[in-house]
């Protein structure tokens, strides 16, 4: 038996019908850039994450950026962010002038410590950016609050969190603005490179709109220096049509996830609070013998992956702030023991047995 990773083709297949008629409908009408459709996905995906507007941009890298921009946070500011998540979410703060200040994460979830965020807090801090890390809620309560008795903006980075929620209000609609990312091995994933930026203040919404789209809300009305970063059409068509079977294949994910824990023995399952909803955009393990376990999946044919080898921090890129090993101990030994499954909505329970077992072996 071979266990892919993710298994888009799986996917694709299953809607196949739905998809291939609304890329003929885009191709037929010739409306490549802007439009009904794209219009159409933006309404509905506002509808879902509960907010009242939502931006199509061209990737979750932008969306990032642009919200960044849209808050004013630029040249001499520094913005939170958790030492544990990929690059997109510092070095958009990078882009944008600003200076990414790193916290550490909790060990169980995996999230950004609300605890250590004040430690952090100086006169240049202008914002924080919570990530939703591998499908599981940050602690949004607390770290509110702190953004709010300092005066901080909050952007939510929700690029593996479509559809995950605290108390039934779904992540995207707790702070100021979040983005999303809709790169194709999302959960709600694009058949290209996607992203979208979702809020409830309409001037926060309107400035992103014209951000992405060279300055303007109408044609050749350039109100401010912007950029081209605008959601394809074909895109968001797939998006749409992908979007109306999304809590089908969130429920299913959730049930692989219920297949592994059950059965994994040996090494560290994920943890989900009782007032969360994990959407498990990866299924993540912790073993000491990290290495082996690799070795013997590989062996097998059975994909996996490390999300991510070395905390932000410790990067190269961020190697001109000084960080040594030691300032971010645990996400320092989250890095050196995590490991992700294979999980995807088709994923059959044979071939959890089989993963497990493999594990146990």
């Amino acid at each position: 038996m071979s266990i892919p990773f993710v298994d888009l083709k799986a996917q694709y297949e299953s809607i196949k019908v739905e998809i291939d008629e609304v890329i003929s409908s885009v191709i037929n009408q010739t409306s490549f850039i802007g439009g009904d459709v794209i219009k159409a996905f933006e309404s509905d995906f506002a509808e879902y994450v509960g907010t009242d507007h939502c931006i199509g941009v061209a990737n979750g890298t932008d969306a990032i950026e642009i919200a960044l921009k849209a808050l004013g946070i630029g040249e001499g500011d520094e913005v939170i962010v958790p030492a544990l998540t990929w690059i997109s979410t510092a070095g958009a703060v990078n882009n944008v002038g600003a200076e990414p200040v790193f916290v550490d994460v909790l060990e169980k979830e995996r999230t950004i410590n609300p605890d250590l965020i004040e430690e952090k807090i100086t006169k240049r801090t202008k914002a924080i950016i919570p990530v939703h890390l591998y499908g599981l809620p940050a602690r949004m309560d607390p770290i509110i609050a702190i953004a709010r008795k300092h005066g901080l903006k909050v952007l939510e980075d929700c690029a593996q969190a479509h559809g995950a929620e605290i108390e039934g209000k779904r992540v995207g609609s707790f702070g100021d603005i979040a983005t999303f990312s809709f790169y194709p091995g999302k959960n709600l994933g694009a058949y290209g490179d996607a992203g979208g930026i979702v809020t409830d203040d309409e001037h926060l919404a309107s400035v992103c709109r014209m951000l992405s789209n060279h300055g303007q809300l109408k044609k050749h009305d350039h109100r401010i220096i912007g950029r081209n970063s605008r959601l394809d059409t074909i895109q968001a068509a797939v998006l749409k049509a992908k979007l109306s079977h999304l809590e089908k294949w969130t429920t299913a994910r959730i049930q692989v996830a219920k297949w592994y824990t059950e059965r994994l023995k040996g090494v560290t399952k994920p943890m989900v609070p009782s007032d969360t909803r994990h959407v498990y955009h990866l299924y993540v393990i912790q073993s000491t013998g990290r290495k082996g376990l690799m070795n013997k999946l590989k062996e097998v044919n059975i994909g996996c992956a490390i999300h991510y080898p070395t905390p932000l921090p410790h990067l190269n890129s961020y190697s001109y702030k000084g960080h040594k090993k030691g300032d971010f101990p645990v996400a320092e030994k989250l890095c050196s023991e995590i490991l992700s499954l294979p999980i995807f909505p088709e994923m059959i329970e044979d071939e959890v047995d089989w993963v497990s077992e493999v594990i146990a072996s």
